[in-house]
């Protein structure tokens, strides 16, 4: 209405006289400059007016109205000394901004003109006010009363969402302090279990500590005596001595090797059933414990024939020790053999142990077996490759088949046929796929 002088057609020659003769019944022209006051202001902060909640507020900031950078600046210095401002922190901080200037008391002369009281104009038998309340027509009444009810409905939805916002807020900031709490107790608890890993492996390790230097304490007495001893006996005295250990451990090693050989007869007599191989290794063990007893060339030959080795004691104790080992070695391939998804990796790296005796135990394995290790190794030669025999899994890890095992039963070209272990017991056994389709079955 101001802007563009609508009051002029009310019969008002100024927006000053339309607000005193209009609406003084809400403040006048005095209230609708505070107003417009804090509109100024609000534009003037900016992104900091959404914080101006109401005109008390920003009537300490009016001043400020003319220099932004001021006035932004007042309004983020409140909001630093309080989140939710009142006026008195607008004030103060205005005041810390841009200080008010003292005011000079102004000077009071005494007036020429004797002051006199409103003149009453006579009209008939009673005297009228010239500022008498002006009637105004009935479609400005209905207008005034619907602006009244707008402003009351808007102030109420003011009053409403501020309220939902403080609500808001309030509960935005408790989540947040509440999870910050959460994340930092988590990591406290982590640092700690660390913390206590961390000590128990220093108490291990003082442990293991303490047991070597209990040792080595055992073993410096030792060392002690046995100097002692040496100092209290003649070298006569100890070379008896030494021979006489020397004898006690060579009757003990024959002693022990005639435990592990085995009478000929009764093996003569009933000849084993399961471990042949075992059998000729005590059978030419006990040859070579006569050849060596006797002296005798011929027996030792006779071991070496059996054994598979040279004719010589060295090849002879060697070829045993190797067979005695055979028994081992099959059961640990067995066992590696019989794995699911076993690879040509898990199987080498328990044979690369018996790589010595690789012929001897895989005579002693059955053909299905020897054809596995063939087939894992064909398969390791060409991992790039899927063909028959492969073992694969869906290369879809969104498809169930991802984590099953299936193998190879037919190649097709670009697609293959494969039977799955899951499908083992239902009608359906095997599907068919293209190899883009399938990846490498992988043991973890």
């Amino acid at each position: 209405m101001r802007s563009q002088q609508v009051f002029k057609s009310a019969g008002y020659n100024s927006f000053e006289e339309y607000c005193t003769g209009e609406l003084y019944a809400w403040g006048g022209y005095r209230r609708i400059n505070q107003l417009l006051g804090a509109h100024k202001v609000i534009e003037a902060a900016g992104e900091f007016g959404e914080h101006i909640k109401n005109e008390r507020q920003a009537r300490p900031l009016v001043r400020l109205a003319k220099e932004p950078e001021k006035l932004k600046s007042a309004v983020e210095l409140a909001l630093s000394e309080n989140p939710s401002p009142s006026e008195s922190d607008f004030a103060a901080a205005a005041k810390i901004v841009l200080p008010p200037r003292p005011r000079k008391k102004p000077f009071r002369e005494e007036p020429l003109v004797p002051e006199f009281s409103e003149p009453m104009v006579p009209y008939g038998d009673a005297n009228v006010s010239l500022t008498s309340e002006r009637k105004y027509p009935k479609e400005y009444e209905d207008v005034i009363a619907s602006l009244k009810e707008q402003h009351r409905q808007e102030m109420e939805r003011l009053e409403q969402e501020l309220r939902i916002g403080l609500q808001a807020e309030t509960r935005a900031r408790v989540e947040e302090q509440v999870t910050e709490q959460l994340s930092s107790s988590q990591k406290l608890y982590q640092e700690q279990k660390e913390e206590i890993i961390q000590l128990r492996q220093h108490i291990q390790e003082i442990e293991g500590l303490r047991q070597l230097e209990f040792e080595n304490q055992r073993l410096l007495s030792r060392i002690q005596e046995l100097e002692n001893a040496l100092e209290q006996r003649p070298a006569q005295q100890w070379d008896n001595t030494m021979t006489t250990q020397a004898t006690k451990a060579l009757n003990k090693q024959v002693k022990q090797a005639l435990e592990k050989t085995i009478d000929l007869r009764s093996l003569a007599t009933e000849p084993p059933k399961e471990n042949a191989t075992e059998c000729l290794r005590l059978l030419g063990m006990a040859l070579k414990q006569i050849a060596t007893a006797m002296n005798n060339t011929k027996a030792m030959e006779a071991a070496a024939i059996i054994l598979g080795s040279s004719p010589t004691p060295s090849a002879i104790a060697l070829r045993a020790e190797q067979l005695h080992l055979l028994p081992q070695a099959v059961g640990d391939i067995r066992r590696v053999l019989s794995l699911l998804g076993c690879t040509w990796q898990d199987y080498w790296a328990v044979a690369e142990k018996y790589q010595s005796i690789e012929k001897d135990y895989q005579a002693e394995l059955t053909l299905e077996e020897t054809e596995l290790i063939t087939a894992l190794k064909n398969a390791s030669t060409e991992p790039d490759t899927i063909g028959v025999g492969s073992i694969v899994a869906h290369a879809d890890p969104y498809r169930t088949l991802y984590m099953e095992r299936g193998e190879v039963v037919e190649d097709l070209g670009d697609e293959v046929i494969v039977a799955w272990d899951c499908w083992r017991n239902e009608s359906k056994k095997t599907d068919r796929y293209f190899k883009s389709e399938l990846r490498f079955w992988l043991t973890e």
